[in-house]
């Protein structure tokens, strides 16, 4: 991992587990499921159809290939039972072994080339695919091995030498575990991820003087908190309370926004007798990022007069710590860009393999493999945080969205009414509750779980422009638009500029005719925020259209089209354009493209008869009724 890396994961990646959404105004993904910010921050309903699971899919290609299989493979899931076959051809394992790679399908990759390499031991290609595989879907006796087998070719391979010195690290064969990890930093620019490995294997071995020593020699500012954070663990880990917290009094200083060093200083303090300073930090880290479950846990814990413990304790999870960072900066990294997930869910992997109850670690890995579909493997690892932990209550509710996420929509809103049921005081409970609620068009029983949430809330915070953004969603489609005009009107004040509000409130005044110029200074504003977000694009050029300026429309939608060339309404939109100004066969090649786009079922007859019929003749640009066309957000996990 080299240093830019490193520099940037300097704790700042920890923040993901207070805020997980965009910093921007734009909307976050529906996986994220903040901390703080509550899953209602998807303005969209959560509409990720079911994928086939992978295991049908690779038997039916191994049969189609005339292929008979043998030994069947299955695993079982809170979820769903996910059965596939492995063949006796070699032929048919691999193929099916590179097609779940394509499907990021970690467990049947590591299956499938399990078994191929059976027949070709000695194949370099596969048995590095078949390390990654195997390590990817945490089978780390299998990575192990291979990793060997890796390195007998290619003895400078970093990741399998990572690898051999996390197992050595917790076999505490530590002498051996530095080996691994120093072997190929020949150069003073050493892999500063075996900087931080070595520095805790010295811990392990009781030199606390040469683990500093390496530490600090981290020496760019860009690492300085970073370096005073991991120095003040090891100092913890090593029995030296007072210096451990000079370190992390230092790293603090520098940041107080970072769950992870916020909560290892105040435990330090309470360690050290000082139990209201410690009190202090974790209330300040409130104000600024209320509710955050393990923050609130460690309150309650001081209040009840219980002594913390460390969030380090011994050299397995100091080192855990690492690779849970280095994981969770990539994935945050990797927005965007699906596939880049595995790389953090390597590194998340090895952190469970050192520490297996990380919690944080368990919910990056559960929302990676969100983000890449992998529902199923998404749950059990959900699952695997325990009951006691103050995050199961946010682990229930990501389970309950990724059910819905697989078509188990019932279940997945029965579960989460439990949930609110036993914490009624749980606003994230809520704010899900009503997000799913809404993408069932279940719009007032959403709009009371939002009343809720702003009884939960205190008056005035900024965050919640979102719950009355949401609110007001919920009020207009449920035909209450004077509920819906107050709530937008609100969001505006606490969030001024709001794209996603701006573009709702001013489509909705065109609709109806009311405050055009407003409405289109509102409209304009939220494109020039947001011009890549077709969706917003496709708003102003549709209240365009309702008002008759046709050119204008046609000219926005094309563009919105290039943004989003997938979406149903936007292509339908477009082609209702294009009819207006007399292109008829652009038209219907719109509207066809539409259909087979997966359009809304409520659409799809109106779709059907202007693929037919045409267009009647335009009516005259007065208010035309109808829902507003709102921004929509792709979704990138099923968390």
């Amino acid at each position: 991992m080299g240093e830019f890396l490193i520099a940037a994961l300097a704790l700042v990646a920890q923040k993901r587990h207070v805020r997980r959404g965009k910093s921007s105004g734009g909307a976050p993904s529906p996986g994220a499921l903040g901390k703080v910010e509550f899953v209602f921050l998807n303005p969209e309903p959560l509409k990720i159809p079911p994928r086939k699971h992978f295991g049908a899919l690779a038997t039916a290609l191994v049969l189609s290939l005339g292929l008979a299989p043998s030994t069947a493979f299955s695993r079982e899931t809170s979820a769903v039972s996910a059965p596939f076959e492995v063949s006796d051809s070699p032929a048919g394992n691999y193929l099916a072994a590179r097609l779940a790679e394509a499907e990021h399908d970690t467990f049947a990759a590591s299956t499938f080339f399990r078994e191929t390499l059976r027949s070709d031991p000695q194949n370099i290609d596969l048995v590095q695919r078949a390390f990654v595989a195997a390590l990817a879907n945490g089978d780390m006796t299998d990575s192990f091995a291979l990793a060997q087998k890796v390195l007998a070719r290619d003895p400078h391979n970093s990741s399998a030498r990572l690898a051999l010195g996390v197992r050595d690290i917790k076999a505490k064969n530590f002498v051996a575990a530095r080996s691994e990890l120093n072997f190929s930093t020949s150069t003073h620019q050493r892999d500063l991820t075996a900087v931080l490995l070595t520095a805790w294997s010295q811990v392990g071995s009781h030199d606390i003087k040469k683990a500093l020593a390496l530490v600090d020699t981290l020496s760019e500012p860009s690492f300085a908190v970073f370096r005073d954070y991991h120095a003040g663990l090891m100092l913890e880990v090593a029995g030296k309370t007072v210096e451990a917290g000079r370190r992390l009094k230092a790293a603090y200083s520098s940041d107080q926004s970072t769950l992870r060093l916020v909560d290892a200083y105040a435990r330090n303090l309470d360690r050290q007798g000082k139990a209201d300073e410690a009190k202090a930090v974790y209330e300040a880290f409130d104000r600024v990022q209320p509710r955050q479950p393990m923050i609130q846990a460690a309150l309650a814990d001081l209040a009840a007069g219980k002594k913390l413990e460390p969030m380090v304790k011994d050299v397995n999870s100091g080192a855990a710590e690492v690779l849970y960072g280095l994981g969770a900066y990539g994935l945050g990294a990797a927005a965007g860009r699906q596939g880049d997930e595995i790389a953090a869910i390597v590194f998340l992997r090895l952190a469970l393999a050192l520490q297996p109850d990380h919690v944080l670690a368990l919910d990056t890995l559960g929302e990676a493999y969100g983000r890449l579909k992998q529902y199923e493997t998404a749950i059990d690892v959900y699952d695997q945080i325990p009951d006691d932990s103050p995050m199961r209550v946010n682990a229930d509710i990501h389970i309950a969205l990724l059910m819905d996420a697989l078509g188990k929509s019932d279940e997945a809103i029965k579960r989460l009414r439990g949930i609110v049921a036993e914490h009624p005081q749980n606003a994230e409970a809520l704010s899900a509750l009503a997000d799913l609620d809404r993408s069932h068009k279940n719009f007032l029983a959403s709009a009371d779980a939002y009343t809720r949430v702003l009884a939960l809330t205190s008056p005035g915070e900024k965050s919640q422009w979102a719950i009355y953004y949401f609110r007001g969603v919920d009020y207009e489609r449920g035909k209450q638009w004077d509920k819906a005009e107050a709530d937008f009107k609100k969001a505006l004040d606490l969030y001024p500029e709001q794209p996603l509000v701006l573009n709702y409130l001013g489509y909705s005044w065109v609709d109806q005719g009311l405050h055009l110029d407003e409405a289109f200074k509102m409209l304009r504003r939220a494109v020039e925020l947001q011009p890549e977000d077709g969706y917003i694009v496709d708003s102003l050029a549709w209240a365009h259209y309702k008002l008759g300026h046709y050119d204008e429309a046609v000219k926005l939608l094309e563009r919105a089209i290039e943004l989003k060339p997938g979406d149903p309404v936007i292509n339908d939109h477009l082609g209702d354009a294009y009819w207006r100004v007399g292109r008829q066969l652009d038209a219907r090649f719109q509207w066809n493209h539409a259909r087979d786009l997966n359009p809304d079922p409520d659409d799809l007859p109106k779709i059907l008869d202007k693929i037919e019929k045409g267009m009647p003749d335009a009516s005259p640009p007065t208010a035309v009724q109808g829902s507003p066309a709102t921004p929509q957000v792709e979704n990138k996990n099923g968390g």
